[in-house]
């Protein structure tokens, strides 16, 4: 539950981290858009104040000569003066539209406009828009309104594109009000190049935080696994340590007992208990010792030249000799003239504990074979059982330190879960490797590979 806990709360920062860098670039993204805008407004109110006082023009002379010629000939048109009412929208409408081609066709501001930016280093092309906010024909000073926007006057202007002015032009037959827009190409592409850094910034920062908590979290988690098997590594070395004692104590109480005394059989036959078990326990005490040692210090063994073939056939040999009642020992040595640098009794510690692993974890007519082969560089030795086999799951901390492979809270077998883990540290100390194949209930195979 703490755990998900944990997990919950980080991802929930990352998520706020997130949302806020999220809400900063917008913030900024807006700033960034309102100054493109005021500073291409400002150019534009420049260049409008350039052309008028050193050229005496707004870029409309031409659009405002033509709107006048066609302002006197729609006003003697027959088209005009004879429209019916219901007529007369119509003709308004293709009046306006054509007033709109005029302004847009005739003008040149977008091309003054163009060369001033381009003179002062502004980047982007210039599309224009036109919005009429008027149009009224004038015909011996009377006035014919052709079209009326109903907002200019609230100066509502187009809030996509940037507003350059307003414009008026009256003459003898018309009058005319409009406004004059500009739209930069190009204008996301430069924003985002001015913001870039701060977008990195942001992307980086957040980055570096989703690492962090991943490694933060990966490391809780490996300190708790560690954790929970430390506690298993003492629980199961209580329980070995038990043993022995409960069996001394109670074969030192049974010497107590008269009849135990009168009886000198019985006197050797618990003094050798007592004995065993004093073994055994000395050799519980050993392990525990060779461990801290194992972990104060650097593992270094004595290497020297070895003829392997040899020493492994008396390895398997020894281990036979042991175990001819309860298991079957399979051996097939071909290593012939092949010797290899290595530490005698840690070389034998490995191969034993591997033999000892496949006798222990094939709990029905246990069948160990060890293959031992050559092929000038390496020396492959694997070691084969009819046990039980290991999930895929558990075979890739088999080789941790105290790791114990159990179903569930129980371990079938008894053990320290360090067997493996000196495999593993012994062959990587003579320059080898240490490999696993193996499927649940179809027996395991462990492949130790070393340099000749």
């Amino acid at each position: 539950m703490r755990k998900k806990l944990n997990l919950s709360a980080g991802i929930l920062s990352i998520l706020v981290l997130v949302s806020v860098q999220t809400y900063i670039i917008g913030q900024i993204w807006m700033q960034k858009d309102e100054l493109f805008r005021m500073k291409y407004s400002r150019l534009s109110t420049e260049a409008l104040d350039y052309f008028e006082n050193e050229n005496r023009t707004n870029g409309f002379d031409t659009a405002f000569a033509y709107i006048e010629y066609y302002s006197g000939i729609i006003l003697n048109s027959d088209i005009y003066k004879n429209a019916k009412p219901e007529e007369l929208d119509t003709v308004r409408t293709i009046i306006k539209t054509d007033i709109a081609e005029m302004l847009s066709e005739r003008e040149y501001l977008s091309k003054l406009l163009t060369e001033y930016f381009s003179k002062h280093n502004s980047e982007g092309k210039i599309s224009t828009s036109i919005v009429i906010n008027f149009f009224d024909l004038i015909d011996f000073n009377t006035t014919h309104t052709i079209f009326v926007n109903d907002d200019y006057l609230n100066d509502r202007s187009d809030k996509s594109k940037i507003f350059v002015s307003r414009f008026k032009n009256e003459n003898n037959h018309h009058r005319v009000s409009f406004d004059f827009y500009i739209d930069i190409t190009g204008k996301r592409a430069i924003l985002f190049r001015e913001m870039l850094i701060s977008l990195i910034l942001s992307i980086l920062s957040i980055t570096v935080v989703v690492i962090i908590f991943i490694v933060a979290y990966r490391n809780l988690l490996e300190e708790r696994r560690l954790s929970e098997l430390k506690t298993d590594f003492i629980n199961n070395m209580t329980h070995e340590l038990k043993t022995p004692l409960s069996t001394i104590t109670v074969a030192s109480k049974t010497l107590e007992l008269d009849k135990i005394l009168n009886s000198r059989d019985k006197i050797i036959e618990t003094a050798r208990m007592i004995g065993k078990q004093s073994v055994n326990l000395n050799k519980l005490i050993n392990l525990i010792l060779e461990i801290s040692i194992w972990e104060r210090t650097e593992f270094e063994p004595e290497m020297k030249q070895m003829a392997v073939g040899p020493v492994l056939s008396d390895i398997v040999r020894g281990f036979r000799a042991g175990h001819s009642e309860s298991a079957v020992i399979i051996d097939n040595i071909s290593l012939e003239g092949i010797s290899i640098k290595a530490d005698v009794t840690y070389f034998t510690t490995m191969i034993n504990n591997l033999l000892s692993n496949g006798v222990k974890y094939s709990p029905i007519n246990p069948e160990v074979k060890i293959e031992a082969t050559s092929d000038g560089t390496e020396v492959i030795i694997k070691i084969s059982d009819n046990g039980v086999g290991i999930s895929k799951c558990d075979q890739k901390l088999i080789f941790d330190k105290f790791y114990r492979v159990s179903q569930g809270d129980i371990h079938k077998t008894k053990g320290l879960g360090l067997g493996l883990y000196y495999v593993k540290r012994i062959a990587e100390a003579h320059g080898g490797r240490v490999e696993l194949r193996s499927q649940p209930g179809r027996g395991s195979t462990f492949t130790i590979i070393l340099p000749v």
